[in-house]
């Protein structure tokens, strides 16, 4: 049988309606395939307006937590509602000192800042407060030790966690620890046997897998090291940080930090690992030195996220 004819008023009509599902369905996938991308923004400023209207200018949606006390009250209302007007995500409050230092004192002293950096993450609507869980090397505050990948370690680093949530008890912001090559958490197992032990809502993941390449293996593999953290550790990771690995060549095994493009991290299959988590934590370019630099960082993952079909 013959479809019925429609007339020229109902065939525009449904037409229209056809297009206009279609574009829908493109915006929807866009919107469902797209990231947030953040960076140092270098404003030359304190104001709260001014700081959120440079990440704009560069295409950032996420943030690094700008420099404030949280005793400036008014201070952090005036950034947490100004970055949540533009919806621009702080996405870290990072506190870098070492939570196992020799020094009792040191040691005491570090507990506290960081304590006072997931507090602030909390009132000024960071994602997280990061660090690392510490190291017993007595030399360099972030270096290794034989007794960073032991049982002793594990369990410091887990009452840790535990001592710095009950402190705050925050009800949005997460307390993470970056992973390392040469500490614990360093694989994606450890740490999700560390989130078992910290055994606390509020404990997350930081994600950087250039920290966990640490042989061969991983730094050619690492796209399957990549895919093992999201499918281990996904609904846990809160935020990322962005850059790369190159192997400076030389008669021992020496890889070195370089900006994203100009190594071998696979960021295809990092990108494609964030925007499989319906949280979609931010990825956050780091450890550069001038706005050239972040730019050039940004150039090229925006460029891999084109070519997987994935906006940032």
């Amino acid at each position: 049988m013959s479809p019925p004819s429609l007339s020229r008023r109902r065939f525009l009509s449904v037409a229209s309606t056809g297009l206009a599902a279609a574009a829908l369905g493109r915006a929807t996938a866009e919107s469902e395939n797209r990231l947030r991308l953040g960076a140092p923004a270098f404003a030359k400023t304190q104001d709260p307006e001014e700081m959120a209207q440079a990440h704009l200018a560069l295409g950032y949606r996420a943030a690094y937590c700008p420099k404030v006390e949280i005793a400036e009250t008014d201070r952090v209302r005036a950034i947490r509602e100004t970055f949540a007007r533009h919806d621009i995500v702080i996405a870290e409050v990072g506190r870098w000192v070492n939570l196992l230092d020799a020094d009792p004192a040191k040691r005491k002293e570090n507990f506290d800042k960081v304590v006072g950096g997931l507090a602030l993450a909390e009132e000024i609507g960071a994602l997280c407060c990061v660090d690392i869980a510490g190291s017993f090397n007595e030399k360099v505050w972030y270096g290794p030790d034989p007794r960073n990948i032991g049982q002793e370690f594990f369990d410091a680093a887990v009452e840790n966690a535990r001592k710095i949530i009950d402190a705050v008890r925050p009800k949005r912001a997460k307390f993470c620890y970056e992973m390392m090559g040469w500490s614990l958490p360093d694989s994606p197992d450890s740490y999700l046997r560390m989130l078992r032990a910290v055994d606390r809502p509020a404990f997350a993941v930081h994600l950087d897998p250039c920290n966990l390449v640490n042989s061969p293996e991983r730094f050619y593999r690492n796209a399957d090291l990549i895919r093992e953290c999201f499918e281990k550790l996904g609904p846990h990771i809160v935020s990322c940080h962005a850059k790369d690995l190159a192997w400076e060549v030389e008669m021992n095994v020496h890889f070195v930090e370089v900006a994203a493009g100009r190594g071998q991290m696979d960021y295809a299959a990092y990108l494609k690992g964030l925007a499989s988590l319906p949280q979609r934590p931010p990825l956050m370019i780091e450890h550069l030195k001038t706005p050239e630099e972040y730019a050039g960082a940004a150039k090229h993952i925006r460029a891999v996220g084109e070519k997987v079909g994935i906006h940032l």
